[in-house]
């Protein structure tokens, strides 16, 4: 049996590596396709580009693996199945079973490798990332606007554009937050706009044209104004850019720079903080309630409307309590949700660490008797039903993480439904194929 094991393992040893390294080259290829303009033609050197390119290519480890071990083990029982060697095995007495165990166990030590890797290099390699990107846009500041989501690459802001051209720095579809002034909530669009430097690169400028500006007045809510221009300029200082590398030993961390024990960390933290704030909201429901009752019981006969008629200081400042009240409450509310947001997305980073890298067994449960159905080895059959189930594994993994960022159920429930379905899948396929090779052999 130690044979047979090492001679199936060793059928899986080509496949896989040849698997790995294709699906990488494709993700990489993919990566500079979409980032290679950004990075030629800025004065940056050979070495920092490849630096960037192998940093990035961190992340695509932990969905390459799984997926070359689907690859690897439909190739190798399919090799196996096609020259005979599966039926040679089975009438010896062997079960499909036995001749899944080294496959396994294999799967098992790569999903242990995957975990540390997830939780040790992976946070590293994506902190440095982001540190090096950050250098790299001190230098071209539009780098670092990504068209359709936010950055906040100007202290204070949050800047989104529909399209940007990072070589001339031209913007089209402008929105932008202004969060300098927590009491005044202003939003800024444009039809296009236009970010560089100044000729002495000591002042950033933003022009925009054809925009609105929208400012509502916190907590009150009572005060909008809506100011239309034809051209508006903004001017911030330009110290910090400018191409120069830092400590990456240095700095905060967020987001995929953190371990599976840190994103717990954080997680609990969040969600502590929403629970204070769900407490301060029922709280101040409760006070708004008897604040109401209290207000019908000694002004029953009196509406609103006629409250602020009859100008009695009273009647204005139980209505301008109440008011404020309910801004305070707005806000609460605002930020609780908030709060979860950032817990949900923190919990679903924390249980990916772990469900990534047990996908590799599940994929090699679904992989047995893929390969052996399929009777024909070879790569693009491998390749095209690893295709399949991967796509299949990625749509449950996105729709999951979409739904648990709603609240609905835990995070973890979401996150590990595609292995627990896949790995059901696969059980119940090799089930079903010891029970047809057994049948077909009395």
């Amino acid at each position: 049996m130690k044979i047979f094991d090492r001679y199936i393992l060793k059928a899986h040893a080509g496949p896989l590596f040849f698997g790995f390294f294709t699906i990488m080259f494709v993700f990489i290829i993919s990566f500079l396709t979409r980032f290679i303009d950004r990075l030629v033609g800025r004065g940056l050197d050979i070495g920092v580009m490849i630096e960037m390119v192998l940093l990035e290519s961190s992340w695509m480890v932990s969905l390459a693996l799984p997926m070359s071990v689907l690859i690897s083990t439909v190739m190798a029982f399919g090799n196996l199945t096609n020259s005979s060697e599966i039926t040679v095995m089975r009438s010896g007495g062997i079960s499909i079973y036995r001749l899944a165990m080294p496959v396994l166990l294999g799967s098992l030590l790569l999903a242990a490798g995957d975990e540390r890797f997830n939780n040790v290099l992976l946070p590293e390699a994506d902190y440095r990332a982001n540190a090096l990107m950050a250098d790299i846009t001190r230098l071209k500041p539009a780098f670092a606007v990504n068209q359709g989501s936010f950055t906040d690459i100007i202290k204070g802001y949050s800047l989104m554009a529909r399209s940007v051209d990072s070589s001339t720095g031209k913007l089209e579809g402008v929105l932008m937050y202004d969060r300098e002034r927590p009491n005044v909530r202003t939003v800024i669009t444009a039809g296009s706009g236009r970010i560089a430097f100044t000729p002495d690169y000591r002042y950033l400028v933003m022009t925009l044209e054809n925009g609105e500006i929208h400012e509502l007045v916190l907590p009150a809510m009572d005060r909008y104004r809506v100011i239309k221009f034809l051209r508006h300029r903004y001017v911030f200082e330009a110290s910090g850019y400018g191409f120069e590398r830092t400590d990456a030993s240095k700095g905060p961390r967020g987001g995929g720079a953190l371990t599976a024990s840190e994103l717990l960390a954080t997680g609990n933290e969040l969600r502590a903080k929403a629970d204070a704030c769900e407490r301060s909201i029922a709280g101040d429901i409760e006070a708004l309630g008897l604040q109401v009752r209290h207000g019908r019981e000694t002004r029953r006969d009196l509406a609103v409307e006629a409250l602020r008629a009859s100008g009695k200081p009273g009647a204005a400042g139980a209505i301008a309590a109440t008011e404020e009240r309910i801004g305070r409450l707005n806000a609460s509310i605002e930020q609780r949700d908030n709060l979860l947001q950032q817990y949900y997305s923190t919990m679903i980073d924390y249980h990916k660490k772990f469900s990534m890298a047990v996908a590799c067994v599940a994929f090699a449960l679904v992989g047995i008797p893929l390969g052996v159905m399929a009777r024909r080895g070879g790569f693009g059959v491998g390749a095209g039903l690893s295709l399949l189930f991967f796509v299949s594994y990625w749509a449950l993994m996105i729709g999951g993480e979409k739904i648990a960022k709603t609240g609905l159920l835990t995070p973890g429930v979401w996150v590990w439904l595609p292995d627990i379905l896949l790995g059901a899948t696969g059980i119940v396929m090799l089930v079903r194929l010891n029970r047809s090779i057994t049948g077909s052999t009395r």
